[in-house]
C-alpha cells in the first residue's frame, strides 16, 4: 500500500520571549504587514494566559486549555500552570493538528507563551515544535527582547547568556529581536553604540564598564566567564525592531525569511529573472571591485618602479 504524499511546505514563525517583550505586539504589527505585502497569514495562539487578544486568531490554545482553568484546578501557580499547560497541549497534539489543517495554504505566526524556563530548559515546547517540523512546517524562531536592557550592561549579559540557551535548547533557526528600539534610551542613555549591542561586539568593554560599579566589581571574574562563553559560541547578535516603522519590520522579515527558506519556498511566485538579475549583479560588482583593486595595484607598482628609476 503506497504512503500518501507528505503535505506540502508551510512556513512561519514562533514567537518567543520573556513576559512583556512585545510578543502579541508584533504578531498583530507582522500580520498587518504581511497582509499588505500580499502574504495570507494566520496567528495561532499557544499562550494559555492570553486574554483579550488584540489580533483575529485563527487557531487558539484556550479551546483546549486555559491558564485560569489549570490554576483554579490543580491549585498552581502561574508558572506551574504555564508548564502543565504545555503538557497537556503536547499530549493533545491531535487537536493541534486538526487545526492548522484547516489553514494549510497560510503563513504561519505561532504567538507563545513568555515563560523563559519553557524554552530553556523544559522539553515540552521543544517537542511541539519539533513535531511541527514533522508536519512540514519550516519554522524560524524569533526571540524577542526587550531593548532597554541594552542601557544595563549586567541586564545585557544576562540577556546574552538567556538567549543563547534559548538558542541551544530549542533547536530551530534563530532570530533574536531587540524590540521597542524607539524607547531603547527611556531607562539611560546607552554606554556604546546600538551596533555593539546588535553585532554583540568585544563584550570585554562591557565588562570594563560593568566592573566600575562597586557592586558588580567582586563578580568581575564571573562576568569575564560568562563573556567568553558567549563570545566562545560566536551565536548572539541581534536584529533591532521598531513595530511601527516599515523598514524596521523589512529587516527582520528578510533576516526570517533566510533563516527559515522561505524566500526558496514554494508559497509565493519567485521572479527567475529578479533571482538572475542579482547573481549578475553580484558578479558585476565583484568584478568592479577586482578591476579597482588590479588598478590600484598596477598604479602602485609603477610608482615603485619609477621611485627605483629616481633612485
Amino acid at each position: 500500500m503506497m504512503s500518501s504524499d507528505p503535505p506540502s511546505l508551510r512556513f512561519g514563525q514562533v514567537v518567543i520571549g520573556p513576559p512583556g517583550s512585545g510578543k502579541t505586539t508584533y504578531c498583530r504589527g507582522m500580520q498587518e504587514f504581511l497582509s499588505r505585502l500580499g502574504r495570507k497569514v494566520v496567528i495561532v495562539n499557544l499562550d494559555p494566559a492570553n486574554e483579550g487578544l488584540p489580533y483575529p486568531c485563527a487557531v487558539d490554545i484556550a479551546e483546549l486549555v486555559t491558564l485560569d482553568d489549570v490554576m483554579d484546578g490543580l491549585k498552581l501557580g502561574p508558572n506551574g500552570g504555564l508548564i502543565y499547560s504545555m503538557e497537556y497541549l503536547e499530549a493533545n497534539l491531535d487537536w493541534l493538528e486538526n487545526k492548522l489543517k484547516l489553514h494549510h495554504d497560510c503563513y504561519f505566526l505561532f504567538d507563545c507563551p513568555g515563560q523563559v524556563e519553557l524554552y530553556t530548559h523544559h522539553n515540552s515546547v521543544k517537542n511541539i515544535f519539533a513535531q511541527l517540523s514533522k508536519w512540514n512546517f519550516r519554522l524560524t524562531a524569533v526571540h524577542l527582547v526587550d531593548s532597554h536592557y541594552c542601557a544595563d550592561p549586567a541586564k545585557f549579559i544576562s540577556v546574552l547568556c538567556t538567549s543563547l540557551s534559548t538558542m541551544l535548547h530549542v533547536e530551530l533557526p534563530h532570530v533574536n529581536v531587540l524590540s521597542k528600539m524607539d524607547l531603547i534610551e527611556q531607562y539611560g542613555k546607552l554606554a556604546f553604540n546600538l551596533d555593539f549591542y546588535t553585532e554583540v561586539l568585544d563584550l570585554s568593554y562591557l565588562v570594563e564598564h560593568l566592573s566600575a560599579d562597586p557592586f558588580f566589581k567582586k563578580f568581575h571574574h564571573l562576568n569575564v566567564k560568562l563573556a567568553e562563553v558567549i563570545q566562545d559560541y560566536s551565536l548572539v547578535s541581534f536584529v533591532p525592531l521598531n513595530v511601527q516603522d516599515k523598514e524596521s519590520m523589512m529587516q527582520v522579515l528578510r533576516t526570517v525569511d533566510k533563516a527559515n527558506g522561505y524566500c526558496f519556498g514554494d508559497l509565493e511566485e519567485r521572479n527567475l529573472q529578479a533571482m538572475m538579475s542579482a547573481a549578475v549583479g553580484a558578479d558585476f560588482q565583484f568584478s568592479t571591485t577586482l578591476g579597482v583593486q588590479e588598478k590600484y595595484l598596477d598604479a602602485t607598482k609603477n610608482h615603485v618602479e619609477d621611485e627605483v628609476m629616481d633612485l
